[in-house]
Order: C-alpha cells, then structure tokens, then sequence
C-alpha cells in the first residue's frame, strides 16, 4: 500500500456536479480534494503487505478488514481492538471514505436511496431494496452519467462524466449495508445504477470481488446480476472471466428500428450482434440470460412488439424482466396501460416464454436511476427530449 500514499486522484477534479458551469447549486465551487489514498481502492494482498512492513503480525489486516466489511466502522479510530498507533497511522495515510451524503431519501416501502458526492463534487446515487424476509438488494452505479443516451432514462441526458473506481463502487454499499437493521441480510447486488456497467470492467470487477469474498460482503457471485445496455465485447469478457453473475440485457425493443431511436448507441452495434453475445454467456457460464424491457406507453407496448420479441427470444434460454416506465420529470413518455401491460405478458406467454413484470418500488423517492441527482442538481435538460420522444413514437 505504501505505492498508493501521496498519489494523487484520477479523477478530474474542474468537472462541476453534473456538467461544467451548468449545476445550479455548485456553479463556481471548487471541491477541496482529499489527496490521501482511498482505502478501498487498494488491493486486499496490498493491506497485508503494508502491515508486515511495518512488522506487524498479520492478523491485523484481517482486523482491519473485517472491520471495514463486517465491522460497519465509520473510522479508524473506531476500529477498538486496533493499536492507537497503528489507527492513527492508517488516518495519517488513507481515507476510509471518499465519499458524503448529501441527500438520503426513504420510502414507505422500506427502498432507500443516497446521493452520493464523490471527492471531485460529482454526483451519483445508489439504492437499498428491501423484501418481507429481511433480506435487502443493493443497486450501485459504475459511473457519473452515462453515455448510452436512452432517451428515457434520467442517467443519461447530460452524458458520460468519468467511470467511478473500484473504491467508489465498493463504498455504495458498505454505506448502503449500514442503513440495515441487525435482523436484515445483504443479499444480493445489482448493477443497475448510473452508467453502463460493461464499459468499467475494470474498476466493476475488482470491486465484485470483494462483494462475493466470504472475506468481503460474502454475497454469492450468483446472487450478483450486471446490468447492460448491451456491448458485445463486454458480454464475451464478463463470459470468459467465469465469474458466474447474472447478466441482464436490457433490450428495450424487439428490432433495430425502434431500439435505435430508445438506444442511440444500439446505432452502432445492432441487436444480431448483442443476440450472438449473449448467446455465448449462457453457453459459457450455463446461466439463462435475463432480457429487460422497459414499457413505454405507446411506444413499444403493443401486440406486434410482443409478437417480435417473442420471436427473438423463443428457443433462448432466457427470462423476460417487463419493467413499466418509471415517469422522469421534463420527459412525455409514459406509463403503459393496465389492460396494454396484460396484453403484452398474454403474447409473451403464449409463445412458451418465462415473463417477469417488475414491481414498482420506492416511487415517492425518486428511486429510478438518476432522478435523485438531476432534481437536486437542477440542472436543465439541454437535450431535445420531445424530438426524441415524437422519433420514438414513429412505429
């Protein structure tokens, strides 16, 4: 670890909360950067290499990583059963947080959302969902904005900022494990918050890792599903890494006329290619792929989508995730319709297909990805949100 202190961030510390000089509320601040190393963007063998270069018997890196992981401390100096020397020595070297909150919303429902700001004054926002067995799900995301652009997602109207570090990953929920009770369990993690997952392998997996570790948060790898818009090249890695999560797509439309105009960056690689990709991943990893369609009100709810979809996907081992459009402010799409949403499941089942409609959780507090961050932000959309959405409606 000694390799990491004095490094400075990589992280672009001019960038301003959302987009240069247009957040309202951070317009001509400058963010004071803690310049030590964070903690948890070290790698594990690294801890215990520091700690016998200080001659110290190895059990106190395993102190120290079982207070991190399991402990809940909220510093070193917490970590009681530490020497006060060394305790003071790590807060003279690292930080154990790189991150505040500031803002924490919670629902009726049990979901609890943070919005997070990272050292550099960028905003992102993570997600605790809860079930009636005290077992709790985190959502995390992989980067500030993203760059995919779906035309009704909130994440991605200002575009992509930076990719998130593994440490960054990594604290969404270690913070999110401390809002649980003693009873609750963390359970799963999904990888669907801000960003495309699959273009931060690098910083995502190291950070899955430890989730799955029973040393870490001792989640099974299979309890783990990453979320993707779908990038092939990033599909055929995750397969050969064999790591054994779950892989969502999220497909969004049954051909490529229409994903285009909800998914500007399927232009560029087309469903055939993201079909061949997951194809491979469940031939590698024997793990049915999940496909996830949002339902837009009149856009890609009717009968005929169903009836295409259910011809891309019969013969493929796979769930289909129906998830009904989540309102974003400054955004005309909406809500499908009750007898619309039953219609659609009707065709998909028919034709043999497994059908999962999404229950909608923590809507009073903004839950769905990137809503947080861009109220609070108030930063306006600059993009042609009704053109986008009259294109996507041509059909």
């Amino acid at each position: 670890m000694d390799d990491y202190i004095g490094k400075k961030p990589t992280a672009d510390t001019a960038q301003s909360c959302i987009a240069p000089g247009r957040c309202n509320k951070h317009r001509g601040k400058k963010p004071t950067v803690n310049t030590l190393p964070h903690l948890l963007d070290i790698p594990w063998p690294q801890w215990q290499s520091w700690c016998a270069q200080r001659g110290l018997p190895s059990y106190r890196a395993v102190q120290l990583r079982h207070w991190v992981f399991a402990g809940r401390a909220e510093s070193f100096e917490q970590m009681s059963d530490l020497p006060k020397r060394l305790r003071h020595e790590l807060s003279a070297n690292f930080r154990l947080w790189s991150t505040r909150i500031v803002a924490h919303q919670r629902a009726e429902d049990g979901t609890e959302k943070l919005l997070l700001e990272l050292a550099d004054a960028q905003r992102i926002e993570c997600v605790l969902l809860r079930d009636d067995r005290q077992h709790a799900t985190v959502c995390i995301s992989t980067q500030v904005g993203c760059a995919m652009r779906c035309v009704f997602c909130a994440s991605g109207l200002e575009g992509v900022v930076r990719n998130l570090t593994t440490g960054e990953i990594i604290e969404q929920m270690l913070l999110l494990q401390r809002r649980l009770t003693a009873e609750e369990r963390l359970s799963h993690v999904v990888v669907m918050g801000m960003g495309e997952p699959l273009a931060n392998l690098d910083a995502l997996l190291p950070a899955l890792e430890v989730a799955s570790s029973p040393h870490g948060l001792g989640i099974s790898a299979r309890r783990v599903t990453i979320s993707t818009v779908g990038l092939p090249e990033g599909i055929r890695r995750l397969a050969d890494a064999d790591c054994q999560y779950h892989l969502a797509v999220s497909l969004h439309a049954p051909d490529d006329d229409l994903r285009n105009r909800l998914v500007p960056a399927n232009r560029n690689i087309g469903i055939a290619a993201i079909m061949e990709a997951a194809d491979y991943y469940f031939q590698r990893t024997g793990r049915r792929v999940t496909y996830e369609y949002v339902l837009l009100g009149g856009v890609n709810d009717r009968q005929q989508h169903a009836r295409r979809l259910a011809q891309l996907l019969t013969g493929r081992p796979s769930l289909i995730n129906l998830i009904p459009y989540n309102p974003v402010a400054g955004l005309e799409f909406r809500r499908p319709s009750p007898l619309g949403l039953r219609r659609f499941v009707e065709v998909l089942e028919r034709a043999g297909l497994a059908v999962h409609v999404r229950r909608r959780k923590g809507a009073e507090i903004d839950a769905a990805c990137g809503q947080l961050r861009r109220r609070l932000c108030d930063v306006p959309h600059t993009g042609s949100g009704k053109t986008g959405q009259a294109a996507a409606r041509r059909d």
